[in-house]
């Protein structure tokens, strides 16, 4: 079995007792060192499988993971939990958070859920939603949830106070409403499975007598509280394999700790560490470039890859004048090598570091009639027309969700309008009652009069009639059960738009989705079905059969390879993004998600930039991406137009302009923080900046009123 595996990796798999950090480099074999290694366990060491947990981080990982492990064994359907976190944590909070005062037949809130949350705790505080982006507060409550640290096992949680005001305003009723509505956040599935681990020492020894081996991919992704399940899981038999690159940790910016990894002999003492150096994905051209960038970073275990793989095509750079140039250039080169390499479109992808570079490259690539499919675009289950029929599915299981009880209003299907909705919830909040016991209530006690009482006892009765269908009936059923009923299958039916036909078909693949679940399951329930909904990712949605281009960020190709590989906007301060000029480990994780997107090419890697540059609703001239000067000249062929050189420096490529252009200096604003001018705009009298502040995003300031400081 074992003949496979080169030296490095046997030994890896061969080392079965104690702690085992395999450091592990793109494209080394990681996921067959973890495969061979539970099928040693389980053949040669006796090891029942029940006793071991694996987790990694997506669902298509964990499938991936558990399906080779079955091809190794010969065995169908083994008893070995292969899981992300989340669904490993969620299993034992469905199990057991009753110990820790939640109910649990709580429901899991998305990013969409949550933004509709915060935007309710902002209205509560009286604070205009206009002032503040959500999207920033959502983000400021998760970093601070996600790098939580003891004490837990208070009833109330605490957080350091570290960042701004209204986030620290927000965080208290923010977590009182998911509490009261019994919902938990992605984050709060993390945190509340530690908090019940530490805070119950017998439910702690059963799971450490239920995981004698654990197993973890793509370690250095973990943040605190990953880190903190693990640890108090192993603590006792100390049997631990992690398996990462720190060269790959690219996730800083949601919480993920390099130095979970790079201290991994600190925390688990006489741990061993084996090194995986052998590449057997890219070309040596490929590899050798990719090396010189990454070698750059101090925050590194050290080791350098090599392959025995061919030395291959130079990586080709394009200087482009223009996005749309650099976007055509893209169409051409997929034609050309579709044609002449014998390649298809699937073997083909494109990344870019932020979603804004996509419109262009996709207008280009459509109008070449070349077919591409978007990773990280809008989730299926984020479509509108899914939301609503799975808030039905929520409010069902979970009579406290207000967020589904509002969403359900929203569809316009009940008649009922703002007025009594708002009336609805202050007699919710006044009596603190959940929504559906606010509407009993209402109606026992005949608070409304004429049309209202009629459409609510209307509501009330269709609420009640759905929750009895699906404690009967197969989840599949109910969901169709929900979509006829209420009448949003017979609206759209009547609307008969394009829009309105592409709605129903996404409804009949929801009962698609249902059924296989129920297929999956003996024991199908709404909640169970919901669970599996809530932690689908971005890249559950990759089809690599469908034929076509594969669009995606930087973040979003990690655990991804392709033939042929192009890197659009290689540009400073649009990769590096220009949030990283300001902090030295933040530029260290871009120069990691540049070395990422590199190694995900196995033959061909096409790096991009453009001179000018139209984002964000502004004109850029950017200097090629400093990463470009990291790769010796001999593994790259430029085939820009008028074959100019990549520029070493902003000086040589851009000669400092003749008077006063505050471009490019750093400043700070006394509410937004530190920032970086992009533009100036306007006359003398009416002068604006355009300025990118780390915290707040983009802003656009009148120059007589800011109050900036030059940094």
């Amino acid at each position: 079995m074992f003949r496979n595996l080169n030296p490095a990796q046997q030994r890896a798999v061969m080392h079965t007792k104690g702690p085992l950090l395999v450091v592990a480099g793109a494209g080394s074999g990681k996921t067959r060192v973890i495969t061979y290694r539970i099928a040693k366990l389980i053949n040669e060491e006796g090891v029942k499988p029940y006793n071991i947990l694996a987790l990694t981080f997506t669902n298509k990982a964990s499938m991936e993971m558990k399906q080779r492990i079955e091809s190794l064994l010969g065995q169908k359907s083994l008893d070995i939990l292969v899981s992300t976190f989340h669904s490993a944590c969620l299993r034992i909070l469905r199990r057991d958070i009753e110990k820790i005062g939640y109910s649990n037949r709580f429901v899991i809130y998305d990013s969409l859920d949550q933004i509709a949350l915060i935007k309710h705790c902002l209205d509560e505080i009286g604070s205009p939603k206009e002032d503040h982006s959500v999207k920033s507060i959502a983000n400021g409550i998760s970093l601070l949830k996600t790098s939580l640290r003891e004490p837990m096992t208070k009833d109330s949680l605490e957080f350091s106070n570290r960042q701004d005001d209204i986030v620290n305003k927000i965080l208290p009723i923010y977590q009182k409403h998911l509490k009261n509505n019994n919902a938990l956040d992605f984050d709060d599935i993390l945190i509340l499975t530690v908090k019940l681990l530490l805070s119950n020492q017998d439910l702690l020894a059963y799971y450490q007598n239920r995981f004698h081996y654990i197993l973890v991919d793509e370690y250095q992704d973990t943040n605190y509280l990953q880190y903190k399940f693990v640890y108090l899981l192993a603590k006792a038999h100390q049997n631990i394999c992690v398996v990462g690159d720190e060269d790959q940790s690219i996730y800083g910016w949601r919480g993920a700790n390099i130095d979970n990894i790079l201290n991994f002999e600190k925390s688990f003492k006489n741990a061993l560490v084996i090194k995986l150096e052998e590449n057997y994905r890219s070309t040596r051209n490929i590899l050798d470039a990719s090396n010189n960038v990454i070698r750059k970073n101090k925050q590194r275990k050290g080791k350098t890859l090599f392959t025995k793989n061919k030395r291959g095509n130079k990586i080709i750079y394009y200087r482009a004048f223009s996005e749309i140039e650099e976007g055509d250039f893209i169409s051409r080169t997929v034609k050309s090598l579709c044609e002449k390499a014998k390649a298809t479109y699937k073997d083909i992808a494109v990344f870019y570091r932020t979603n804004a570079q996509s419109r262009v490259i996709e207008d280009s690539l459509r109008k070449s009639g070349i077919a591409y499919q978007i990773i990280g675009g809008l989730k299926f289950y984020d479509r509108k027309e899914i939301k609503d029929i799975i808030a039905y599915c929520r409010f069902v299981v979970n009579s406290d969700d207000s967020i589904s009880f509002n969403r359900i209003i929203k569809t316009n299907m009940h008649g009922i309008g703002k007025v009594t909705m708002d009336k609805i919830n202050n007699f919710a909040m006044e009596n603190n009652l959940s929504p559906c016991q606010a509407i009993r209530k209402i109606i026992e006690q005949e608070k409304f009069s004429g049309s209202a009482m009629k459409k609510l006892k209307k509501l009330n009765d269709l609420l009640n009639k759905l929750r009895k269908f699906a404690e009967e009936n197969r989840v599949s059923e109910f969901i169709s059960f929900i979509q006829l009923e209420t009448g949003y299958i017979d609206k759209l039916l009547r609307e008969n738009s394009f829009e309105a036909r592409n709605r129903i078909e996404n409804l009949k693949e929801l009962v698609t989705a249902a059924k296989c679940f129920d297929e999956n399951n003996l024991n199908s329930t709404v909640n169970g079905f919901l669970d599996v909904t809530s932690l689908a990712s971005d890249i559950d949605d990759f089809d690599e059969k469908q034929g076509a281009v594969a669009l995606m960020t930087l973040h979003s190709s990690k655990g991804l390879e392709f033939p042929m590989v192009f890197i659009a906007g290689m540009e400073d301060k649009i990769f590096p993004h220009v949030r990283s000029f300001y902090n030295e480990d933040e530029m260290e994780e871009e120069r990691r998600l540049c070395y990422v997107g590199m190694t995900r090419a196995k033959n061909r890697l096409f790096l991009l930039n453009a001179v000018r540059r139209k984002i964000y609703g502004t004109d850029q001239e950017n200097p090629s991406s400093q990463f470009l000067n990291d790769i010796p000249d001999e593994f790259m062929e430029n085939v820009s137009p008028r074959k100019q050189q990549v520029p070493k420096t902003w000086k040589r490529e851009f000669p400092a302009r003749k008077g006063k252009n505050p471009a490019g200096k750093k400043v700070n604003h006394p509410f937004f923080g530190d920032g970086i001018i992009l533009k100036k705009e306007g006359t003398k009298e009416d002068e604006t900046l355009v300025i990118f502040f780390k915290r707040a995003g983009k802003k656009t300031l009148k120059t007589k009123y800011a109050n900036l400081k030059i940094l």
